[in-house]
């Protein structure tokens, strides 16, 4: 399938769970990647077996939080593949605590990954989408954005954030031909959330209707569908990729 052919797709978290899924899923639809994520080795691993198949690919150790490194990454995105079609901020961390007990820094940690790095990565990507008026913008929320979960208020207020300014942005640029979604998943089977003791993975399920976990590929379907020309008229929405959990 070739439905994204030639276009240049910024993955962020890009390297393991989801985020290599999506830069497999969007490899196979033909897009050229570019893997941002802090780790160099599983990164690396991944831009050099998309390069084997002949995919265009490469790897960039990228800190989202950090607006100097994600401008820096995006001018070396544009020089060596030509441009930005597509950014799937997909990258994120937990602190988990409730409130009583989260202390400041893993209030901020999360604030300053989940929120702010999407903020920096769509101001270092939107120049270029603007000057070529184009542009597929797909943020990572959660059913917990939407329905809140105890033990998560900063994890919660990211999401919740991602989907506020995933509703601003569409109105702000569409005029440039600029989509802008999110996707907020429900309980996904990535090796974390493997790793969980049975009896976790197990309520899990047990609150899904369809009765079993997401895979990663699930949600990495839902990015390259809303990355996509079949999604053009898509902008603003959250698309809940959850196995109706939250019904």
């Amino acid at each position: 399938m070739s439905k994204l052919k030639d276009r240049v797709a910024v993955v962020t978290g890009g390297s393991s769970g989801i985020g290599k899924a999506a830069v497999l899923k969007l490899a196979d639809e033909g897009a050229k990647i570019a893997i941002w994520d802090i780790n160099e080795e599983a990164g690396n691993q991944l831009a050099h077996e998309l390069s084997d198949r002949s995919i265009q690919a490469i790897f960039q150790k990228v800190n989202t939080a950090d607006p100097k490194v994600t401008q820096q990454a995006a001018e070396e995105v544009i020089k060596q593949l030509g441009r930005i079609d597509i950014l799937i901020n997909n990258a994120g961390i937990t602190r988990d605590a409730t409130i009583k007990k989260m202390n400041f820094e893993q209030w901020e940690q999360v604030i300053s990954v989940n929120l702010t790095g999407v903020f920096n990565c769509i101001k270092a990507a939107i120049p270029n989408m603007i000057e070529n008026n184009f542009g597929r913008i797909i943020n990572t929320s959660s059913v917990v954005g939407l329905y809140g979960n105890f033990g998560q208020t900063n994890y919660a207020a990211t999401k919740s954030g991602v989907i506020g300014m995933t509703k601003t942005l569409a109105k702000e640029l569409g005029k440039h031909s600029i989509t802008v979604n999110a996707v907020a998943p429900g309980f996904i089977a990535t090796d974390m959330v493997k790793a969980m003791p049975e009896k976790v993975i197990e309520m899990m399920v047990s609150k899904t209707p369809l009765g079993r976990l997401g895979e990663p590929d699930d949600i990495a379907d839902a990015y390259a569908f809303l990355a996509s020309d079949e999604a053009s008229f898509i902008s603003g929405s959250v698309l809940s990729v959850d196995g109706a959990v939250t019904l």
